[in-house]
């Protein structure tokens, strides 16, 4: 899947994050060395491939070639969909990947999100989720970044379908398939990884922080109001409502507010 990607814009589009310890968090002392690990292996391997790929591969090619393992992974959203239960999702689904498997050339083009069929991607994670495991502590995984108990277990039991190295029979073949699909996925990050180490005061916290965020959303956990963090209630809800006046017309020496650091 295609985590990282949504993983990284949701840290740049978050207002703030806190730099404390999350009740979701229990391994945060094994997290955050495993964290480092993927740091410097990001650091001095799989960044620099990823910007050599970028280099070397015209972006029609970049684009056909990440069009493809979008395809296979529509694929394994089908499968998770349906054991959901979820017929809509499921046939929007079949028909993206007919679609893009036949007139598509094999995936190398997306004709179906400009027909109108939007991408419902779901994990095992996702299906856990569906079933009752909605609420799971926080795991940085080796290489892979961060994740769930939930979602790391999902992605062990279906390792390597996602990527398309089910489609191989050699082990080869599909290590290679699962390395390939790591450098695309990588090389869309590029670009947005400054602004993300700009942004974030304590990088580990600020990376756990969103992603919690972005899957509880999704998969309808609401973390209890003694659990809740200080630094993630809404700004609206600790203005009082008849607190409308326009800032221009405060007085100059009123304090003002500064907007929340990204």
């Amino acid at each position: 899947m295609n985590k990282p990607l949504l993983i990284i814009s949701c840290c740049v589009l978050t207002a703030c994050a806190s730099t404390g310890g999350n009740p979701q968090d229990p391994l945060e002392p094994m997290n955050r060395a495993v964290f480092s690990f993927n740091d410097k292996a990001d650091q001095y391997v799989l960044k620099p491939v990823a910007e050599g790929y970028r280099f070397i591969t015209p972006q029609p090619v970049r684009t056909a070639v990440g069009n493809v393992f979008d395809n296979l992974r529509d694929v394994y959203s089908l499968a998770n969909h349906a054991l959901q239960l979820e017929g809509k999702k499921s046939a929007t689904d079949l028909l993206r990947v007919s679609i893009n498997s036949t007139f598509g050339l094999f995936g190398l083009i997306d004709l179906a999100t400009p027909m109108g069929l939007p991408s419902y991607k779901a994990t095992l994670g996702d299906t856990f989720a569906h079933y009752g495991w909605k609420q799971s502590s926080y795991l940085v995984l080796p290489l892979l970044g961060p994740s769930t108990i939930r979602d790391g277990t999902g992605m062990g039991l279906s390792f390597g379908y996602s990527s398309g190295s089910w489609v191989f029979q050699e082990n080869r073949d599909a290590a290679a398939a699962t390395i390939a699909y790591g450098v695309v996925s990588r090389e869309k990050l590029l670009g947005l990884d400054e602004t993300f180490d700009q942004a974030a005061l304590d990088r580990y916290s600020y990376m756990r922080d969103a992603y919690l965020q972005y899957r509880n959303a999704r998969t309808g956990f609401t973390p209890p109001a003694s659990q809740s963090n200080p630094d993630d209630d809404n700004i609206d809800d600790l203005v009082p409502d008849d607190a409308s006046a326009p800032v221009a017309e405060q007085p100059a020496s009123a304090p003002q507010a500064s907007a929340p650091g990204q």
